[in-house]
């Protein structure tokens, strides 16, 4: 261990060009089924050209209501304020490659440094960033907040979950019990425990916060390589899995997972968030969409986004119940109504 050193309605799709907004035709329907057999949902988005857009990476909300995100290949933090639509970019020492991101209650940005071998954490208000090295270096990937101000994180190629102790700076480090797990998306339960996806393989992995031990839990289907998850309000866990092209719920007390196909072929599922509906939103990585499942009907709508080769591998939602996405092929910061 180591210490620190200091959704439709018949709207309009809408895309934000330079200083002017451009209106561009939605795509027909209401739910049904579209040409091509594929389900449709209807609504607006505005998209916003990203200050430096070499391949931006994750968007987080602030309590503020401002948009934070990472761009990896510009070693940048940047904020989008929604009132003027402005940016505000920090830089980060080169090679640091932000990857992960999230926004603390206090508005702290917390931060991967995937190529540098810490996770930071950036002073909205005063740009001043603290640095939290990994014991064993590696690359640090996606993070998730506990409320009690821990800070857990993937290290991908490492194999490892690493925690931060944001009171006392300590840092530690965990090891997959499986060589090629490649741990990636993460998220925690009711009870606190770690749960994250083992990119490398067809499992799910669990971390008890008090041993320190880690259990996998294999999926359905194999070859799976589930990518990332998200928490939702009933207290399951939702994942994608980028392989079988399948979005899959895990109840955390039983251990009970099951499955859904894609409505796209190929789909390649990769980001997903849940909202305060219980709504789930994935990013299908192959089609160039959105698509949201409702648990109630288990039945899926797809947004088709207004270009193609967008990238969305990562999105969130906002204080207001909005959902953004960032495309870190086409350098686009995207709202969706």
């Amino acid at each position: 261990m180591t210490r620190w050193r200091r959704a439709g309605g018949g709207l309009a799709v809408a895309l934000l060009i330079g200083a002017g907004l451009a209106v561009v035709r939605a795509v027909a329907g209401t739910g049904g089924v579209a040409p091509g057999g594929l389900p449709e949902v209807r609504g607006r988005i505005v998209e916003y050209d990203v200050p430096s857009p070499r391949y931006p990476h994750d968007p987080a909300a602030a309590p503020d209501g401002s948009m934070w995100i990472t761009e990896t290949a510009a070693d940048k933090l940047a904020r989008f304020d929604l009132a003027s639509k402005t940016w505000t970019e920090f830089a980060l020492r080169p090679a640091t490659r932000p990857y992960g991101l999230a926004v603390d209650a206090e508005g702290h940005v917390w931060f991967t440094a995937n190529g540098a071998g810490y996770v930071g954490r950036l002073d909205g208000q005063t740009g001043r960033i603290t640095e939290y090295p990994a014991p064993s270096g590696g690359d640090p990937h996606t993070l998730v907040l506990a409320p009690d101000g821990t800070v857990w994180f993937t290290k991908q190629v490492a194999n490892q979950v690493g925690r931060i102790d944001s009171r006392s700076g300590e840092v530690r480090e965990f090891t997959a019990p499986s060589a090629g797990a490649r741990p990636y998306g993460i998220a925690l339960d009711r009870s606190g425990r770690v749960w994250f996806c083992e990119f490398g393989r067809a499992h799910l992995g669990r971390l008890d916060p008090g041993t320190g031990a880690i259990e996998e839990i294999p999926t359905p289907t194999t070859a799976s390589r589930p990518r990332r998850m998200a928490s939702a309000p009933d207290g399951a866990i939702w994942f994608t899995e980028y392989e079988a092209d399948r979005l899959a719920r895990l109840d955390p007390a039983s251990g009970e997972i099951q499955e859904w196909p894609m409505p796209s072929k190929p789909s390649r599922p990769t980001a997903v968030g849940v909202d305060a509906t219980g709504r789930v939103w994935v990013s299908e990585l192959a089609a160039d969409t959105i698509a949201t499942f409702e648990p109630k009907t288990r039945r899926f709508r797809v947004l088709r986004l207004p270009r193609a080769n967008v990238g969305v591998r990562t999105l969130t939602l906002d204080p207001r119940g909005r959902l953004w996405y960032l495309g870190s092929h086409s350098g686009k910061l995207g709202e969706i109504e």
